[in-house]
Order: structure tokens, then sequence, then C-alpha cells
């Protein structure tokens, strides 16, 4: 199950709403709402402990082609060059340029930091959640003192 940032987005635009008529509801919809992005939210998680997992295997390998230590066919098999590096001879200190400008190393790391921004995002709205309480009393109490009571 794929969870993209843009659909979590737009599910707590419309989530986040409190009826003021229905103050009651509301109080009640929020554990219903906690384990609707709680299960995004854990989901997520395992999908970036996989990807973080599948990005240690990917530098590896990267190490492995940027310094001749692939064969042919595993080169063949995993649609890589031969010759990454074009014939040019690089230093040790210098191979970092070239692992940052991989694609498949910076495609990757697009995935995790991705990944990263929507843990971070579910766990602001499950924190929002955590306290919805607060801001319903906090709207009964303004009633409270608007009506006079």
């Amino acid at each position: 199950m794929a969870i993209r940032l843009e659909d979590v987005l737009e599910m707590w635009k419309t989530d986040s709403e409190i009826d003021e008529l229905k103050l009651d509801e509301a109080s009640q919809e929020s554990a219903r709402l906690h384990a609707k992005y709680l299960e995004m939210l854990s989901v997520t998680r395992l999908q970036l402990k996989k990807k973080e997992a599948e990005f240690k295997t990917l530098l590896l390998n990267k190490w492995k082609q940027y310094n001749g230590k692939l064969s042919k066919d595993e080169l063949d098999e995993l649609g890589w060059d031969y010759d990454p590096l074009n014939g040019l001879k690089v230093l040790k200190g210098d191979m970092d340029k070239f692992y940052d400008a991989d694609p498949e190393i910076q495609n990757a790391q697009m995935k995790i930091d991705y990944l990263k921004e929507l843990v971070s995002t579910l766990e602001e709205i499950i924190n929002n959640i955590r306290w919805r309480h607060q801001n319903i009393k906090n709207m009964i109490e303004h009633r409270k003192f608007t009506s006079g009571i």
C-alpha cells in the first residue's frame, strides 16, 4: 500500500475540521482519526526501513561498480555501465562527488527523503489529534464565555 503525501494532506484538510455544532461527535471521532493515521504512520515507517536497507545494498554495489569489483555479467544484470568514470582516474577522496552525482543513488535518496517527510507529516497529524480534545474543550469554554454562562 503506497501512501502518497499529497493524499495524506488532502485527507487531513477534511479530517482536521471540527464542526462547532457537533463537538460531542468530534470528540468521539478522535480515536478513529488516531487509528487511521497511526496505521498510515506504521506502514510508512516500515517502508522507510526497507528503503534504507535497499539503499545500503545499492551503495555497496555502486562502490563495487566504481571500483571495478563487479563482473561483466553482474553489470549486465544490473544494467549499469562498465566504466562509470569514463576512463578517468579518480582519487579516493573525490569518489563521493561521483557517488553523489549518480542518478540511481540520487533517486534512491529522494525516495528515502520523501518517506521521511511523510513520516514527519503523519507524526505531526497524530500529535495534533492527540491534543484535539483540548481544542474542543477550548471551543466549549469560549462558547460558555460568549453566552454568559
